[in-house]
C-alpha cells in the first residue's frame, strides 16, 4: 500500500545508531525528545546566522548529544572549517553560552564539541544542503542533482555502492508540482543489513516549497 518508513528508524539496532544517548523514566521521554530537537534546531540556527558573514553553507553533518545527570555532551559533525565556531575557541564558548542561557541549565554543565569529517560531500545532509544552494541560485535541478553525485563520487569514499537523490515540489516554477529522482548505483532499500545514509531537506524557493531527500548506500554488513 506505499506504506513509507524512515530508512534510518528501520535498521537501529542493526547497522544504524541513534544520534541521542541518555536514559529517562517513560513519563519524562518525551521532554528529553523535544529538548534535544530544540537543542538541534537553536545550534542550526546560530550557525545559519553567523554564515552570512562568510561564504558558503555551515555544512553539518549530524549533532550527537549525550546526557548524563550534571552534563549534557554535544558532538557537532561539521563537514568544512566554519571559521566563525571550528577556528576560534571563542566562538565554541560563545555557543555555548548561547544554548546554556536559552535553555536555563543550571542544574547540568553543557559541553560542545567539535569534530570534523574527513569526506563531507559523502555525507546526505551536507549534500542536500549543496543542491539546495544551487537552486536557490537558479541552477537546473537536473544539472544539480548530477553535479551532487559527481561529487560523492569523486570524494572516493570507501565503501560507497550506491546513492539516490529526489527532489518534490513545483520544480522550476511549474504549476503542478511533481517528483524527480536520480539513482546511481544500487540502493536496497529493503535490505535491513545494508547501510544506508538518509535525509530529507526542505527548501523555501520563491515558486514554493522543494523537498530533497537523499540515500547513499555506503556497504552491506
Amino acid at each position: 500500500m506505499g506504506q513509507k518508513i524512515n530508512p534510518l528508524g528501520f535498521r537501529l539496532g542493526t547497522t544504524q545508531s541513534h544520534h541521542s544517548f541518555w536514559f529517562a523514566k517513560p513519563k519524562n521521554c518525551s521532554m528529553g525528545l523535544q529538548e534535544d530537537e530544540r537543542i538541534r534546531n537553536f545550534i542550526k540556527d546560530y550557525v545559519k546566522k553567523k554564515k552570512r558573514i562568510s561564504s558558503g553553507f555551515e555544512g553539518i553533518a549530524h549533532i550527537g548529544i549525550q546526557k548524563r545527570i550534571d552534563l549534557i555532551q554535544v558532538i557537532i559533525y561539521i563537514g568544512f572549517p566554519n571559521l566563525l565556531i571550528e577556528g576560534r575557541t571563542r566562538g565554541i564558548e560563545e555557543l555555548q553560552m548561547n544554548v546554556q542561557k536559552e535553555f536555563h541549565s543550571v542544574n547540568r554543565r553543557l559541553n560542545i564539541a567539535i569534530t570534523r569529517i574527513e569526506k563531507p560531500y559523502g555525507q546526505p545532509n551536507i549534500l542536500a544542503e549543496y543542491i539546495a544552494l544551487q537552486l536557490k541560485n537558479r541552477v537546473s535541478f537536473r544539472k544539480a542533482m548530477k553535479k551532487a553525485i559527481e561529487l560523492t563520487e569523486q570524494t572516493g569514499q570507501k565503501g560507497t555502492k550506491g546513492i539516490q537523490v529526489q527532489i518534490a515540489g513545483r520544480i522550476d516554477g511549474k504549476e503542478i508540482a511533481r517528483v524527480e529522482w536520480i539513482r546511481e548505483g544500487r540502493v536496497p532499500l529493503q535490505t535491513i543489513r545494508a547501510k544506508i545514509d538518509h535525509c530529507s531537506h526542505t527548501i523555501r524557493t520563491i515558486y514554493g516549497v522543494l523537498g530533497i531527500k537523499i540515500w547513499i548506500f555506503v556497504n552491506q554488513e
